[in-house]
């Protein structure tokens, strides 16, 4: 081989094949990582026979390729034989690693490398004999940098008279290329046929290298993988818990709102039964729509049918003063919204808006979208708060002070509710939140 007219010599280019074949191997891992099913599959140790044949083909089909480059291209740092059947019976039993054994042993027995089928079948199974009686545990903490650890492990399995698991998952891939390596010198011919393809190192330090490699080349898709499964199960963790923050959130809103309503119903029943008895009937209809609905996300037309029901109770208590004016851009009534966000804005703006008010109370609810976001604005004519007073309502409220802590875990810190208030003049509320447009509803 030439680089920049100089020639390797056999030292230099088996160190370049071996270098180059840690590099194959992990970018195939990495490959596989990315894909969801196959992230999936790693992230149980009980795994369906559908679930294994899935690991056998994603895995078996690049290390079968990569052993047809040896073939053909003269490519050897592509064969993976023994770390990648050694590896899918680790990972995925047995009989997927026998499985992926015979699948890379196809284009080498045409090659008429006959002891590539019982070889490659037979890392496959050892790897799947390790697995069976090796803890999980144990084969999701092997590493690349074993050999740090190397001196540490034989202590203390001497020290303690206990087995050491990840030795012993050292140990394995270094007989097996040593059992490769006795074969390769003992069966292939002087002429150069091949009954077992190895890599020939020259000298002893080499052949201590090559057997590193064998080991890195198991150990490198195993700390890429679990590495892959931390991040997941981190990011499950993540969407559990503000899943749970939401409810807690959502949980907080709803005894709020049918306190507050039920106080107002209270005060009707001895002045205005009947009105009262229209209120209970309508805050069931309420009530219900709540209890159906586990959504924690809702499109808007759907947001502001819950607000209509919510209004359809205040209008019985202010009569006509009470007035509604939507301002609702059509093409924003299928954007997806959190379930109850606007509710504790339109009754803020009745109780602390229009419920001081002399004469007609307006609240406007508008909303638009522009740039990938949509915003929705409630508008009130009322009394107004002075500065110190909105941010007391907004940081100590029940009602508000939800609905900003819902949009910054839902979306982020920058998602804020916005208040403007003139004393004398009215509130506006608003919220801007990315806009998403979906027919599938998400749970958060």
């Amino acid at each position: 081989m030439q680089t920049d007219g100089r020639t390797l010599t056999g030292e230099q280019l088996l160190l370049v094949t071996l270098i180059v074949k840690l590099a194959v191997t992990a970018v195939v891992a990495t490959m596989l990582a990315r894909f969801r099913l196959f992230r999936r599959i790693l992230l149980t140790e009980r795994r369906a026979w559908p679930e294994r044949l899935v690991f056998a083909a994603g895995f078996g089909i690049p290390l079968t390729a990569g052993v047809a480059a040896r073939i053909l291209l003269g490519y050897e740092a592509a064969d993976l034989t023994l770390s990648g059947s050694f590896l899918t019976g680790l990972i995925a039993g047995p009989y997927s690693g026998a499985l992926v054994g015979a699948s890379v042993a196809i284009p080498a027995m045409i090659h008429h490398e006959w002891g590539a089928l019982p070889f490659a079948v037979g890392c496959g199974f050892a790897g799947g004999g390790l697995r069976e009686i090796c803890p999980k545990p144990e084969i999701w903490k092997f590493t690349p940098f074993f050999f740090t650890r190397i001196f540490q492990s034989l202590w203390r399995q001497i020290r303690t008279a206990t087995l050491d698991w990840q030795l012993v998952l050292v140990t394995a891939p270094v007989l097996l290329e040593v059992l490769r390596l006795t074969i390769a010198n003992r069966f292939n011919t002087p002429h150069g046929q091949a009954r077992l393809f190895a890599l020939q190192p020259t000298h002893l330090w080499l052949e201590i290298v090559v057997l590193m490699v064998s080991v890195m080349a198991v150990a490198i898709p195993i700390k890429i993988w679990n590495s892959a499964r931390t991040e997941h199960r981190l990011a499950e963790q993540e969407h559990l818990l503000m899943v749970a923050r939401v409810d807690a959130l959502a949980n907080q809103i709803n005894p709020h709102f049918l306190f507050n309503t039920l106080t107002s119903i209270s005060s009707l029943i001895r002045s205005q039964p009947e009105t009262a008895r229209v209120l209970i009937v309508k805050l069931s209809a309420l009530l219900r729509r709540l209890l159906r609905s586990q959504e924690h996300f809702v499109t808007l037309r759907e947001e502001l049918e819950a607000v209509d029901e919510y209004l359809d109770i205040e209008r019985m208590r202010f009569g006509p003063s009470l007035v509604i004016d939507k301002q609702i851009d059509d093409s924003s009534l299928d954007v997806v919204v959190p379930s109850m966000i606007l509710q504790p804005l339109v009754e803020n703006s009745i109780k602390h808006g229009l419920g001081r008010k002399l004469g007609e109370g307006r609240i406007t609810i508008r909303s638009s979208r522009s740039n990938g976001s949509i915003l929705i604005e409630v508008i009130d004519n009322g009394v107004g708060l002075p500065q110190t007073r909105m941010e007391a309502e907004s940081e100590g409220g029940i009602g508000l002070r939800n609905v900003n802590e819902r949009l910054r875990v839902i979306y982020g810190a920058p998602y804020q509710l916005q208040l403007h208030s003139l004393p004398g003049e009215g509130t506006s509320a608003r919220i801007e939140i990315p806009e998403t447009v979906t027919p599938d509803r998400a749970t958060a």
